[in-house]
């Protein structure tokens, strides 16, 4: 579950313009097109965070964000909120991860990364400005120590299996499920009191 600096720039996108409704699809009361350059400029760094949060390294990351948003141009997706859109792009962007763990042929347990993903969803989704949620993560991380800091870390930054981590930390598989749950809701609590600080008693 680490945070790194800022991510390789993605190629630009085709379009130079934002994208704009043809008259046909004014006509048949078609949806807009995705604005894809504004939301590779606006969400790159999001996507990117959140894959590395997941377990991808730097190389990794660039390229499943790439990839990401290839993915989101191809598809029918219409933005209608925020949070709508964050919520899109981390479901593509955690399938683009399980896709590339199965070639690599790494496995990757789900039930785990659905968890992480519903901890980064209600610590992060509609958040602004991001430092804050950046820098409240990072700090309730460090707060973990013994098998709960050794567990995240496997589980989050190095994807290791719940079997694996078990044999690493000398524990049964449903001891470490029980110890990754209770520290996923620890973190979620301790990020939750960071940022409610941070709102009540801005610097």
């Amino acid at each position: 579950m680490t945070v790194v600096s800022e991510p390789r720039k993605p190629p630009a996108a085709d379009a130079s313009e934002p994208a704009r409704e043809s008259p046909a699809e004014l006509a048949l009361g078609l949806p807009p097109p995705v604005d894809l350059v504004r939301l590779v400029r606006e969400r790159q760094a999001e996507v990117w965070r959140y894959l590395r949060y997941l377990g991808a390294d730097p190389p990794e990351a660039d390229d499943l964000t790439q990839e990401t948003f290839l993915a989101l141009a191809r598809s029918n997706f219409v933005e209608q909120s925020d949070a709508q859109t964050s919520g899109y792009l981390r479901t593509v962007a955690r399938r683009q991860l399980l896709m590339l763990r199965r070639t690599q042929k790494r496995r990757i347990n789900t039930v785990d990364l659905d968890a992480a993903d519903a901890v980064w969803g209600q610590a992060f989704d509609g958040a602004n400005p991001w430092d804050d949620h950046v820098e409240a993560a990072r700090g309730c991380v460090e707060k973990l120590d013994g098998r709960a800091k050794r567990a995240i870390d496997l589980a989050y930054r190095d994807s290791v299996g719940r079997e694996a981590i078990a044999e690493q930390l000398n524990m049964k598989p449903d001891g470490v499920k029980t110890l990754l749950r209770r520290t996923r809701a620890k973190l979620r609590e301790c990020i939750e009191k960071t940022l409610a600080r941070t709102t009540s008693d801005p610097k």
